[in-house]
């Protein structure tokens, strides 16, 4: 079973498959495919530096995230032309990754916060998403990447709503509360997904 978990930016998909790794699931990052993606010397990075400019790159020759970020988000053509150079690379990682990992768990969850975007759920069996209060998605946003509050709104409405994404799933978590409500979230659709996991003793009591 391949459950992929996506959401809104800042919404706490790392959490939820955090806990999903920590009852028993194998955990297949996205962005970490996409880091391997763009690496030094990479055919995907030449092609971002051609498209982008030299500018993207740090000192050391590595992709500077941060500065492409600042492009993509202002400019929904570039983000076109990123994600023309980069799904397919990142969709070619995946299907090797989750197939492996399929052969090893019972439950696999394939962590991709661009996953409709990217087309990608169609590499899944089941979708869930990871929900949050609206204004406490942008506060966490703008703590954790140290932006104002119009860059946080920019960076949430260049992705899909977060009320798409729920009516497209078929797994729904809400992470405004806090993470003992997540936990308790999690198990329950673990459970769900992997019969033969044991009940927790706690939750009897």
């Amino acid at each position: 079973m391949i459950l992929g978990v996506t959401g809104g930016i800042a919404a706490g998909k790392s959490l939820v498959s955090e806990l999903f790794r920590q009852l028993g699931a194998e955990v297949v990052s996205a962005d970490q495919l996409a880091r391997e993606a763009v690496a030094p010397g990479s055919p995907v990075l030449h092609r971002l530096v051609a498209q982008f400019g030299e500018e993207i790159l740090t000192p050391q020759g590595e992709l500077d995230r941060k500065v492409l970020a600042e492009r993509i988000f202002a400019d929904p053509t570039a983000r076109q032309h990123l994600n023309r150079i980069i799904h397919p690379a990142i969709a070619a990682l995946a299907e090797e990754r989750l197939q492996a990992a399929a052969r090893r768990s019972s439950l696999v969850v394939y962590e991709a916060p661009l996953l409709f975007e990217a087309g990608a759920e169609k590499r899944v069996d089941a979708v869930l998403a990871v929900r949050i209060d609206d204004e406490l998605q942008l506060q966490r946003l703008m703590t954790r990447d140290g932006l104002s509050r119009s860059q946080a709104q920019a960076r949430v409405a260049a992705q899909l709503s977060q009320e798409e994404k729920v009516g497209r799933a078929d797994f729904v978590i809400d992470n405004s509360g806090s993470p003992t409500v997540t936990e308790a979230q999690v198990r329950g659709i673990y459970r769900r997904l992997v019969p033969s996991a044991v009940p927790d003793p706690a939750e009897n009591g």
